[in-house]
């Protein structure tokens, strides 16, 4: 727990570092591109059809009928974007963990390593290949899980629940990988992931919430559609910047780790290092 809570001090610590900073601007401008190219296309059209469903539903009739009941039906009109902001918050969440682990994990594994362990040896356990793979295996198992427990959330404590574990196992796995990759053996990933699972899960769980942060611009957003174009930029660098934090606690955090481990057997780093394993090898 020691080595946890020293790394998220760190990693708050290299988050104001200039080329962290400028780093999070390169993950910020592609997102945006996409986002708003998405919504200048389908926003009119993903409204329009949220609009006629919520018309023609016999389940939310009851809300409606309540609505007008109290005095609130102007709400109504609130409705169809909030839908649209929540279906569409879990892909951006997974397209700035993309972002920035293909485009920043690795610049912020070598920041770290130059600035704290510059002793220790690289031993290539991982390939760009093996990486794509191991994180697209494990954003579909995550998509997949949401999907499955999506009748859970309606019970308020799964609600929240069952996403932060899921986006925390997601952070965990893809992260672990991307940051040990270069460093560590496969022998030597197998056993931090064994011996460190539940601080890694935990790490990845408390990441998780703090990107709920975001969600609140999105919310924001769908109340003031005016300023929705000003704040879904801001949303998206708020994603990036969790991340950017989650993968340098991670790195500081594997990256002592391993180098506890190898000063426990010095004489194993070397035999250890074996071909890594095929993307469907389950790790975790």
């Amino acid at each position: 727990m020691k080595n946890m809570a020293d790394s998220f001090w760190r990693a708050l610590a290299y988050c104001l570092h200039p080329k962290v900073v400028l780093l999070s601007l390169i993950p910020l401008l592609l997102m945006v591109v996409i986002v708003m190219g998405l919504g200048a296309l389908y926003w009119d059209s993903a409204l329009e059809s949220v609009r006629d469903w919520m018309d023609v539903s016999s389940t939310l009739g009851w809300a409606w009928i309540w609505l007008e009941r109290v005095g609130l039906l102007n709400l109504k009109s609130v409705v169809a974007p909030l839908v649209i902001i929540v279906a569409v918050t879990p892909l951006v969440v997974v397209m700035s963990l993309l972002a920035v682990s293909f485009m920043m994990t690795p610049a912020l594994v070598g920041l770290v390593a130059e600035r704290r362990f510059t002793n220790l040896e690289r031993a290539q356990g991982g390939s760009m290949l093996h990486s794509l793979g191991w994180t697209l295996l494990s954003v579909v198992l995550a998509l997949g899980a949401l999907i499955l427990t999506l009748p859970l959330w309606w019970l308020p404590p799964l609600a929240m629940v069952l996403p932060a574990l899921i986006w925390g196992w997601l952070t965990y796995r893809v992260m672990t990988y991307d940051v040990l990759s270069e460093h560590a053996s496969r022998a030597e990933r197998l056993e931090l992931m064994r011996r460190y699972r539940f601080q890694l899960l935990l790490m990845g769980v408390v990441t998780g919430l703090m990107g709920a942060a975001p969600s609140l611009v999105w919310a924001s957003g769908a109340l003031f559609v005016a300023a929705f174009v000003v704040l879904i930029p801001i949303a998206v660098w708020i994603y990036t910047l969790v991340f950017i934090f989650s993968a340098l606690w991670f790195v500081h955090f594997l990256l002592n780790a391993l180098s506890l481990l190898r000063e426990e057997r010095p004489s194993d780093s070397k035999s250890d290092r074996r071909l890594e394993p095929d993307i469907l090898d389950v790790e975790s």
